[in-house]
């Protein structure tokens, strides 16, 4: 069982997905991100709330983008950052700095990412086991159509990705997934950026640029070492190539894993509750995170 390798492999529990949870699309190709960035952000930190308030289910959050680059917030201190960002944008290539942690990745139709917005239990102190939760999520979502490439998948920082980190996912040494955590008063979300189609070496590329702009060359500075051959796509390494085949498999994984997830449109009949990218409340927050994390 792949549950059972992640325990096994760092030698702690997993925690357990809620047995009903509300399920948000917003695809880049379909009805979900437009050209700004900060859109997605602010409609998770909204549903954040909505459910640390108890306003709504627990929920599973799946979406892209259609061409952008977000910073961590690190990396918009960087000297020439801010030019590095015009630079982008005048390529067409949306920009913004997340709240989230971590540093610069990439968005794309062929990038999803995938989020738990979870209500905090009370004394609960292990936060690695929400990263485990949804590396574990992510490798079954592999499974259903790729077992083997999914079998192959290991848990552990990649050097020389771009967003490195303890829970990166790789299958033979080239980062496909990467995580980062949340978190409110009342309850958080734990979010993965999942690089599916397309190449992942040019999407390191275009990071290294970045990177290489901002810092304008001075070797001192604190920041990501990019080698784009480290980062690979799941169609390349064998699995899923398509966004459409990945997120079925999330969506199947979380049902086999005894989860009831109940559409936006069927909570809105249910319960009244609704919330989509261009309400009030989210375009308030996307203002909000804008200031709050503005380059500056």
């Amino acid at each position: 069982m792949i549950n059972g390798r992640f325990e096994e492999e760092t030698g702690q529990e997993i925690s357990v997905l809620p047995p009903v949870m509300a399920l948000f699309e917003h695809m880049a190709d379909e009805n979900g991100a437009d050209g700004e960035m900060l859109l997605p952000f602010a409609f998770e930190e909204t549903l954040c709330r909505d459910v640390g308030a108890g306003a709504v289910l627990p929920s599973l959050h799946l979406w892209s983008h259609p061409g952008g680059v977000v910073l961590g917030l690190r990396d918009s201190k960087l000297p020439c950052a801010a030019q590095a960002m015009d630079r982008l944008e005048r390529r067409g290539i949306r920009t913004a700095v997340r709240h989230s942690g971590g540093a610069a990745v990439p968005l794309d139709a062929g990038i999803i990412n995938v989020s738990l917005v979870l209500p905090k239990s009370r004394g609960k102190l292990d936060f690695h086991a929400d990263f485990r939760l949804l590396a574990s999520l992510i490798t079954e979502a592999v499974a259903i159509s790729h077992p083997e490439e999914a079998a192959r998948i290991r848990a552990g920082e990649i050097v020389g990705s771009y967003c490195p980190g303890d829970f990166d996912l790789a299958i033979g040494g080239r980062k496909f997934c990467g995580i980062a955590q949340r978190r409110q008063s009342e309850a958080y979300f734990v979010h993965a950026f999942v690089v599916v189609s397309g190449s992942g070496r040019e999407r390191g590329e275009q990071i290294r640029s970045f990177y290489e702009a901002a810092a304008a060359g001075d070797q001192e500075l604190s920041y990501p070492r990019v080698r784009p051959e480290t980062i690979a796509g799941l169609g390349e390494l064998g699995g899923p190539d398509t966004s459409l085949l990945f997120t079925a498999g999330i969506k199947e994984a979380a049902i086999r894993r005894g989860v009831e997830l109940v559409s936006a449109a069927a909570l809105r009949e249910k319960s009244g509750y609704t919330l989509d990218f261009r309400e009030p409340r989210v375009l308030e927050a996307a203002r909000v995170l804008r200031e709050r994390y503005a380059q500056g």
